[in-house]
């Protein structure tokens, strides 16, 4: 019986999350330290989590997190370009991409902000051969999103991994671990919290892009 008393309390602090209002609160101000502001924190990660792996689109995704979050007066996601970063191309990255040993291969990193709020850290390589010379002088001279320039391509996502970073409850809440006490400081929310890695296909079933995207604390922020 002592499955269902706990199944009972995971509920009820589920609906105690759902049941109260999520008061605004300014950017500059942390989530307070409690049991219901941790778990609606977990709440709305796990949303966010379910929202990127059911959609090909990871800037589209953040754009529509955006403006039902209202994080910015203008929900648009734009790509800031980070130069001289290079990454080494992963070991398992030619292989995922089916590509030769010699076959050339691109990398960009970008930040995507909504408004001034950094959401998410994107490490791209790509193979330039496969996307049109158009796509590939836009990706090169401007700092539209990946997932914007190649939206002709119609294509598709393979998510490798979608790993949470952070949890603000700890392992086993649900099942009667102990629930972290509450305290009269704010909730301490690291910088990247969920990070997916992903294959992206051509509607030929080509692929053309490994990603890895880091999504920063900045997702849980309220206006």
């Amino acid at each position: 019986m002592m499955w269902i008393a706990r199944c009972f309390r995971s509920v009820a602090v589920l609906s105690l999350a759902c049941a109260l209002p999520v008061f605004a609160r300014e950017p500059s101000q942390s989530w307070p330290d409690t049991v219901l502001s941790r778990t609606q924190a977990l709440a709305e990660l796990q949303t966010l989590n379910a929202e990127l792996l059911s959609h090909p689109s990871a800037t589209l995704t953040l754009e529509r997190w955006c403006s039902a979050h209202h994080l910015a007066p203008d929900a648009h996601i734009v790509a800031h370009r980070v130069h001289g970063a290079d990454k080494p191309l992963p070991a398992d990255a030619r292989a995922l991409l089916g590509m030769g040993p010699h076959e050339p291969v691109r990398y960009r990193r970008v930040a995507l902000s909504c408004g001034d709020i950094v959401l998410s850290d994107a490490d791209n390589w790509y193979v330039p051969a496969r996307l049109t010379e158009a796509m590939n002088q836009q990706l090169d001279n401007s700092d539209v999103p990946f997932g914007k320039v190649v939206q002709p391509l119609h294509f598709r996502r393979q998510t490798l991994s979608a790993d949470l970073l952070w949890s603000p409850l700890p392992p086993g809440w649900d099942a009667g671990a102990p629930l972290p006490p509450a305290s009269n400081k704010p909730l301490t929310i690291p910088d990247h919290i969920l990070q997916h890695r992903a294959v992206l296909y051509t509607a030929d079933n080509q692929p053309f892009s490994l990603v890895v995207e880091s999504y920063t604390g900045h997702v849980l922020a309220h206006p």
